[in-house]
């Protein structure tokens, strides 16, 4: 590849990430989504971080690995549980890694 089609391909990059990321800076107030859709991305930060956890949580080398030998699963299961009790976050972190430490560490 020659260095003008690298850098020529730099740019198209640059360009279509801008176009795509401030597309709607700059269209603003004048597209308004629908109530339905406003509605339903109130739910996509917790799907995102749903699909991030839970394959981590319940595969172990690739395979799915349902046991209450798998400490990590057994940590996010009790963290969940002291979530829906004390419904604070940062609290839920520091149990759920204490809890997930100290199955590991006395494996």
């Amino acid at each position: 590849m020659r260095d003008l089609d690298v850098w020529l391909t730099i740019a198209l990059l640059v360009l279509a990430t801008f176009i795509a990321r401030s597309g709607f800076w700059l269209v603003g107030s004048r597209v308004q989504l629908p109530k339905r859709v406003q509605d339903g991305l109130r739910y996509a930060p917790a799907c995102a971080l749903a699909a991030l956890i839970f394959p981590d949580l319940l595969m172990l080398q690739g395979q799915l690995a349902i046991s209450w030998n798998q400490p990590r699963l057994v940590a996010g299961l009790l963290a969940t549980a002291f979530f829906l009790v004390r419904r604070n976050m940062l609290h839920t972190i520091l149990f759920g890694m204490a809890v997930f430490t100290y199955l590991r560490l006395g494996q």
